[in-house]
């Protein structure tokens, strides 16, 4: 799918991590971190404005297969918010393995230094969404690959 940004996911069961792409789908950040205090609803509320005005045109939501590949209880939670997703923001949604995603973020973060700064869950939380969209881009071949072949 060609045009529009992809917006990733790591929709945890506190907080929900929010990554987003450039334009050409080559390059991931952090965006912000939305907490599931009040329900699931204001979430989907905030990431369907998010998508608009960010002019989203896919969705990627984290995948926490478990490292043997297997399917557990945060795979299969994921899987269900990825539903409610695509139901809900009328966008195509796909699911991301994203099994050392947390554990990249944390060290993606200690490289960057302040080491005796206390990080926030959620700050690792959009860093560890920024680092599955970026796998996902990357092995897609970003919008500018795929023009160029």
């Amino acid at each position: 799918m060609e045009g529009g940004r992809v917006l990733g996911i790591d929709a945890g069961e506190r907080r929900v991590g929010l990554a987003l792409s450039d334009e050409l789908r080559l390059l991931a950040r952090p965006l912000r971190v939305l907490r599931r205090d009040h329900g699931l609803a204001p979430v989907l509320d905030e990431i369907q404005a998010i998508a608009t005005a960010e002019r989203v045109a896919q969705v990627v939501v984290g995948w926490p297969i478990n490292a043997d590949g297997s399917i557990g209880r945060q795979a299969r939670r994921a899987a269900e918010f990825a539903r409610t997703a695509q139901r809900v923001l009328g966008l195509p949604v796909q699911l991301w393995d994203e099994r050392f995603s947390t554990q990249e973020a944390r060290a993606l973060l200690r490289a960057q230094g302040d080491r005796g700064r206390v990080r926030s869950r959620g700050e690792v939380d959009a860093v560890a969404a920024a680092v599955m969209l970026q796998d996902y881009l990357d092995a897609q071949g970003g919008a500018h690959e795929a023009r160029a072949s």
